[in-house]
């Protein structure tokens, strides 16, 4: 559970702004407040690792439940502010990832289509890196015109994504890859491609979550926090 403080910190300033735009709990919908105690308690990280490609990819949430429809508010209707309360996953998964690595790391979140950033006006994963404390590197970009990858099969994403992720100014640099989410795995190993065809050592990836169904083990203890 969040602290005392924190907890009537963020009540407070959901009241505030309900007062002039209506609001509603991302995770379950209760009336004014952006996102309600129990669902700020279910995104407490839970860190678990998987292989995605050349890859171990470490995700702070199962990509269920609470977790989910934050995720997709976010997202899918823009609401900006569910970021502070994902990122706390991300800080977490990355510093599973960055425990493994030595020296010095460059975190590169995966790009945000021209489309998305339309629509939504912000890049989500640079937002969520930014609120997770990780500095990331606008290092890669989109290539080409990838269609939306939620209506298509594991095979068609692979294929969807293949191609559709360039990087630049990273030959001989150790980075870790960054995203919201993994499901099939077909974007990561596509920035995985993109990086390593620039001349980088990709250490491995993180996400704020992860779906289940191909969720392994539970990771291992890492000790102190990221680097």
């Amino acid at each position: 559970m969040p602290p005392p403080a924190a907890s009537a910190l963020h009540a407070a300033v959901d009241a505030a702004v309900s007062l002039v735009f209506p609001t509603w709990c991302a995770g379950c919908d209760d009336p004014d407040v952006s996102l309600c105690d129990a669902c700020r308690a279910a995104l407490t990280p839970v860190v678990t690792e998987r292989r995605v490609g050349g890859v171990t990819v470490w995700s702070g949430l199962p990509f269920t439940g609470v977790t989910a429809r934050v995720l997709r508010a976010c997202k899918a209707d823009g609401r900006g502010v569910l970021v502070r309360a994902l990122a706390p996953a991300l800080a977490a998964a990355a510093a599973g990832a960055l425990a493994q690595a030595d020296g010095l790391v460059s975190v590169v979140p995966v790009p945000t289509s021209p489309r998305a950033m339309r629509q939504r006006g912000f890049r989500i994963v640079d937002r969520l890196a930014t609120s997770a404390g990780l500095h990331p590197h606008t290092l890669m970009q989109t290539a080409g015109h990838a269609a939306d990858q939620r209506a298509l099969g594991r095979d068609d994403r692979q294929r969807n994504a293949a191609g559709s992720l360039r990087a630049r100014g990273v030959s001989g640099r150790a980075v870790l890859i960054v995203d919201d989410v993994v499901t099939s795995g077909a974007t990561l190993r596509e920035a995985e491609r993109a990086l390593r065809a620039a001349g980088a050592v990709v250490v491995g990836a993180a996400t704020v979550a992860s779906t289940p169904r191909i969720v392994t083990a539970p990771a291992r203890d890492t000790g102190h926090a990221h680097r």
